[in-house]
């Protein structure tokens, strides 16, 4: 979870380093920290707790000599508080000649601590990373060579972790290993660079390699070497990034989280693009690399947090059109109850970063057991879309704002072109209907335009109700997944008490929350859609309001029942009525930004949170 960058080359690493973590703070900001390398002054660290313009200012005070070659690190806490003292780089060895910085849990530290202890050597923090720096300086001592000594500590770790390590005996050589982390390496001109993800150096270069499981990276200016834990060497698969630096700044929005709200009918549409022909047919050419989807039984969706709401979603449409029975799965559940699966059930993983560890070692799970995995993921050269069978981009682009909002939109999407492309497969459904479904889903990036050009309303309640200390939220069919997706927008944001309920279940329970003021936001079906839905949703709005309640309800245009009932309605465009959950979720996203602007919070970087959680 944590923000990693390393370069060396003939330009400024100040620069590099500074630039590269700036773009990863979103991977984590408790802390920051970078070390460089000078021929004079030999190793030279600087880290302080906070963001990183902590670290930025401190420096502005009191610069470092500019290097060629550093690492640079922003932490997401696990193991110490977030001080001085915990932060990243860590220094190893009797003469503190050697920096190291680490994403992940090592699991076996405690044993190589006291190993260590028992050696004699002192800890200045009360991290597992420290551990690793010390092993690797002891090992370095015994075989007087840096990468075996690294090969040799590595091989010793458990858990996740990427790390990265320099010494100043090696003014030239970053050591780089990964296991269960990402890890990536951006290929320049007489020039190279780490990073977490490619954000981290995409401002520099668009060639990239992804580093696979258990390997380690011997990187200098001009040449990369890649070899196994166990020495094999390894012929890396470079790709381009798609994006440029451009696309991971702010552009003018106050906020990151404003930006990719804005982003989101091109996120939309990007996902659409060569996968929808304007007759309304589907194509998915990732899925030839599934040659058995025709006798696959049933399909399982695991993903974690929004990605699940999206599972959710997905499940609607894929058992309603394909035919399929769907279960959706949280992926920290999966594997730790015996699931039953063989070679005729999907898996399918979402995940925007590709990174998530929960979703990664289900995958590892499925695989075991005969299943084969399709992935819906946003990132290129991420892990879970080289252990999958086949992988579905979402190309919504660079997210950098921690509460997803354009990449929970683009996963909706592309659950949607998985389920007609498997119901044209099965032929589920005729061919004409399917079309039509298609044509519909070419609509979406202009009613997401739309929904997004009369938000002002929802802005000022956000505001409005910026002093609330709770707010509900109801929904039924798709619209359940959805209130789950606004309630935990506004936890994450604002750190308010939020709930999401299906509202059947109003009357088996949760309807004694409701009080005089209690603010309740209901999802509204289409009242074309599943007929037998809406009026019982409308049902449920009179039941709160005669409890006092106040209710703000998303729904169509021209919903007249709805317009009777509600205090405050927000309308969308008419759809399909699964489609319509793609519409419906955007003025939550905004009313939870702006509650959260109203209360004065950062709404980018929320607090405990970081972007990707690459720990178990």
């Amino acid at each position: 979870m944590c923000g990693i960058v390393g370069y060396v080359g003939p330009g400024s690493s100040l620069d590099v380093l500074l630039s590269g973590l700036k773009r990863l703070e979103y991977r984590g900001y408790d802390s920051a920290g970078i070390s460089v390398i000078d021929q004079e002054k030999g190793l030279q660290t600087r880290k302080r707790a906070g963001k990183l313009k902590v670290l930025v200012d401190d420096l502005a005070l009191s610069p470092l000599p500019d290097t060629h070659i550093g690492i640079g690190h922003t932490r997401w806490a696990t193991h110490g508080a977030p001080n001085d003292i915990n932060a990243h780089p860590h220094l190893g060895g009797e003469h503190l000649k050697l920096s190291l910085i680490h994403n992940g849990i090592i699991e076996n530290f405690s044993e190589l601590k006291k190993e260590l202890i028992d050696f004699g050597v002192k800890f200045s923090s009360e991290t597992d990373s420290e551990v690793a720096a010390h092993l690797v300086a002891r090992e370095y001592e015994t075989v007087n060579d840096l990468t075996q000594a690294f090969r040799n500590v590595v091989r010793r770790l458990q858990g996740a972790f990427t790390l990265l390590c320099i010494h100043e005996d090696y003014e030239d050589l970053i050591l780089a290993a990964r296991r269960n982390s990402p890890l990536v390496i951006g290929l320049g001109v007489g020039e190279n660079f780490l990073g977490s993800d490619v954000a981290a150096f995409v401002e520099f270069t668009k060639k990239a390699v992804a580093v696979g499981q258990d390997q380690i990276v011997e990187l200098r200016a001009d040449s990369v070497r890649i070899t196994s834990f166990e020495g094999a060497e390894i012929i890396p698969e470079t790709f381009e990034v798609s994006w440029d630096a451009s696309a991971a700044s702010k552009g003018g929005w106050p906020s990151f989280m404003a930006k990719e709200i804005a982003d989101q009918p091109q996120a939309v549409g990007d996902t659409l693009m060569g996968r929808l022909s304007s007759d309304g047919s589907v194509k998915l050419s990732e899925f030839s690399g599934l040659s058995s989807l025709t006798e696959m039984n049933r399909i399982i969706i695991i993903a974690c947090g929004t990605a699940a709401y999206a599972g959710e979603v997905a499940k609607y449409a894929i058992e309603k059109w394909a035919k399929i029975p769907v279960s959706v799965e949280l992926a920290h559940e999966f594997r730790y109850r015996d699931p039953v699966l063989d070679s005729q059930t999907l898996v399918l993983a979402i995940s925007q970063s590709g990174e998530t560890m929960d979703t990664l070692m289900a995958v590892r799970h499925a695989k075991e057991l005969g299943a084969k995995v399709l992935s819906i993921c946003n990132t290129q050269g991420a892990t879970l879309a080289r252990e999958s069978d086949a992988t579905i981009y979402t190309h919504a682009g660079p997210e950098v704002a921690v509460a997803s909002t354009k990449a929970f939109t683009a996963q909706l999407t592309a659950g949607f072109l998985v389920a007609l492309a498997l119901a044209s497969m099965r032929k589920s459904m005729g061919a004409v209907e399917l079309r039509e479904l298609g044509l519909e889903l070419l609509k979406l990036p202009r009613h997401v335009k739309e929904v997004l050009e009369s938000v002002e309303r929802m802005r000022f309640l956000g505001k409005r109700l910026s002093g609330a200390k709770s707010i509900l939220f109801l929904g039924r069919n798709v619209g359940y997944p959805i209130a789950l997706e606004g309630a935990l927008k506004l936890k994450e944001l604002a750190y308010i008490h939020a709930e999401g309920f299906a509202a059947g279940e109003l009357k088996h329970g949760p309807i004694a929350l409701i009080e005089q003021g209690q603010a309740v936001i209901v999802v509204v079906p289409s009242p074309k859609g599943n007929h037998s839905l809406h009026p019982k949703v409308i049902s449920n709005i009179q039941e709160i309001k005669a409890r006092g309640a106040v209710v703000i309800a998303i729904a169509e245009k021209e919903d007249r029942l709805v317009a009777e009932s509600a205090d405050e309605v927000f309308e969308i465009a008419p759809t399909n009525p699964i489609m319509s959950a793609v519409l419906a979720v955007i003025p939550l996203q905004i009313f939870a930004m702006e509650l959260a602007n109203a209360k004065g919070l950062d709404v980018d970087q929320p607090r405990n949170l970081a972007k990707s959680v690459t720990v178990e």
